[in-house]
C-alpha cells in the first residue's frame, strides 16, 4: 500500500518548505510563512461535477447575424 499524497505548495504563501506537523494526520507546517494547516478529503459528490464549457465573452452563440 502506498503512502498518502503530500501537498507540494503552501496554500497561503505558495512556498515549498513544508513538513508534517506533530498535530496528527493531514497536518502540515510551512517553514516560509510559519503557518500550520490541515488537509482532509471530505468525500465524493453524489451529483457529480458539471461545468459550463463556454467561456465568458466567447462568440459561440451567433443570433441572426451575418458573417
Amino acid at each position: 500500500m502506498s503512502e498518502r499524497a503530500a501537498p507540494f505548495y503552501c496554500p497561503y504563501c505558495g512556498d515549498e518548505d513544508l513538513r508534517p506537523s506533530e498535530e496528527g494526520h493531514g497536518a502540515w507546517e510551512c517553514g516560509a510563512c510559519n503557518r500550520a494547516f490541515r488537509l482532509s478529503f471530505l468525500g465524493l459528490l453524489s451529483r457529480g461535477f458539471a461545468r459550463d464549457v463556454r467561456r465568458p465573452g466567447s462568440t459561440d452563440d451567433h443570433e441572426g447575424g451575418t458573417a
